[in-house]
C-alpha cells in the first residue's frame, strides 16, 4: 500500500516546522556584505523569513505549514499555525523583505525565488480570511520576484543541471505553478518557452547521479518540468525518447534510493531530500502512464522505496530537520 500523508504525519510535520521557522540560530545568511551596515542579524535582515537555518528553508517551512492547515484543518497544531501566520504575515514584515530584495538582485536566485512563488501559489488556494490576508501580504514580494524571474529567463542561455539549489528544472516547475495563478500569463509563456528551449531536444538520458550533495534528481526533475508544461501526447512522445529503457529500470540509479552515511553533515543529509524529491517526481510521472502501462507500477514502486528509505529520519539531526519535512510532503501529496 502506498505511503500517503495522514493526519498523524501532518501533525508531526507541523510540529517540526513550528519548531524551526522562528528559530533564528544557527543561521546561514548568504547575503553579500557591501559594507558594515549589511552585517546584521538574520531577523534584522529578514523580519519574516529569518528562521530555519537559511532564507529558502524558512520560506518553504511556511509553505509546509500553510499546506497542512489547508489540507488538514482539524489538526491540533492549526491554532498555533494560525497565530504564527497572523503575527508574521504583516505588511511591515513584508516591506522589510522586499527592501532587502530591492538591494540584492541575485539573492536566492533561482531556488529561493521559486519557493517564494510556491508559497504564493499555495496561499492562492486558501479561502478563509487569514489565508487571504496572508496572500495579500505576500503579494508585493511575490510579484517582485516573479518580475525578476521573468527578466532573468531570457538571459539564461543554458540550464543548470545540478542536483542542488541552482537546478533550473525545479525553478521552472514551481514557477509554472505560480504562473497558473490568474494575472501571470507573461510568466507562463516565458516558462513554457524556456522549458522547451532547454529540454525538448534531450534524449536517452544517462542519469549520472546522485552526486554527494544532491537533493534533486537532475533527470527526473527535468521530466517533471516537461510534464507540467506539455500536452499529454507531446509529453508521452518526449518521455519515450528521454528514458527509452524505463521498463527495464534503466538507468538503474534512478530506481535505487540514495544511501545517507552521515545525517549530521548538512551536505550528506541532502541525500534524504533526494529520496523524497525522486519519490515526488516518480509519483507525478506515474500519472502520465495508463493503468495498463507497466511503467506506472515501476514508477510507483520506485517512489515507495525512496520514501521508505528516508521517512524515518526526518528529525535525526537539525541538518535535515529544518527542511526535510517539506520534501516529504511533496512526495506524500504528489
Amino acid at each position: 500500500m502506498a505511503t500517503v500523508m495522514t493526519p498523524e504525519l501532518a501533525s508531526l510535520f507541523a510540529r517540526i516546522a513550528l519548531g524551526h521557522v522562528t528559530r533564528e540560530y544557527p543561521n546561514k545568511p548568504g547575503n553579500v556584505l557591501r559594507g558594515p551596515a549589511d552585517a546584521r542579524t538574520p531577523r534584522e535582515l529578514h523580519p519574516l523569513f529569518f528562521g530555519s537555518f537559511d532564507w529558502h528553508s524558512c520560506v518553504h517551512g511556511y509553505w509546509l505549514l500553510c499546506r497542512l492547515r489547508r489540507r488538514f484543518p482539524g489538526l491540533p497544531e492549526c491554532g498555533e499555525i494560525d497565530s504564527l501566520l497572523d503575527r508574521q504575515f504583516t505588511p511591515s514584515n513584508m516591506a522589510g523583505e522586499l527592501l532587502f530584495f530591492r538591494a540584492d538582485a541575485a539573492f536566492e536566485r533561482p531556488y529561493g525565488w521559486s519557493w517564494l512563488l510556491g508559497l504564493a501559489s499555495e496561499l492562492a488556494l486558501h479561502e478563509d480570511a487569514l489565508g487571504r490576508r496572508c496572500a495579500e501580504a505576500l503579494a508585493p514580494l511575490a510579484e517582485h520576484l516573479a518580475a525578476r524571474f521573468l527578466a532573468f529567463l531570457p538571459l539564461a542561455t543554458y540550464p543548470v543541471r545540478s542536483g542542488a539549489h541552482f537546478n533550473s528544472a525545479f525553478a521552472l516547475t514551481l514557477g509554472w505553478d505560480y504562473s497558473l495563478v490568474p494575472g501571470n500569463e507573461d510568466l507562463k509563456q516565458a516558462v513554457l518557452a524556456k522549458t522547451r528551449a532547454w529540454f525538448e531536444a534531450d534524449a536517452d538520458c544517462q542519469a549520472w547521479e546522485p552526486s554527494g550533495d544532491d537533493f534533486l534528481s537532475p533527470a527526473l526533475m527535468e521530466a517533471v518540468a516537461m510534464q507540467r508544461t506539455s500536452p499529454g501526447a507531446a509529453f508521452a512522445a518526449w518521455f519515450d525518447r528521454f528514458l527509452p529503457r524505463m521498463q527495464t529500470r534503466s538507468p538503474a540509479t534512478l530506481f535505487e534510493p540514495a544511501v545517507v552515511s552521515d545525517r549530521a553533515d548538512g551536505k550528506t543529509a541532502h541525500l534524504d531530500g533526494l529520496n523524497f524529491s525522486r519519490a515526488w517526481c516518480w509519483r507525478s510521472l506515474a500519472t502520465s502512464f495508463a493503468a495498463s502501462d507497466p511503467r506506472r507500477e515501476i514508477a510507483l514502486a520506485a517512489a515507495e522505496a525512496h520514501i521508505a528509505a528516508s521517512l524515518p529520519h526526518l528529525a535525526d539531526d537539525y541538518a535535515g530537520e529544518h527542511w526535510l519535512a517539506t520534501f516529504a510532503t511533496l512526495a506524500l501529496e504528489a
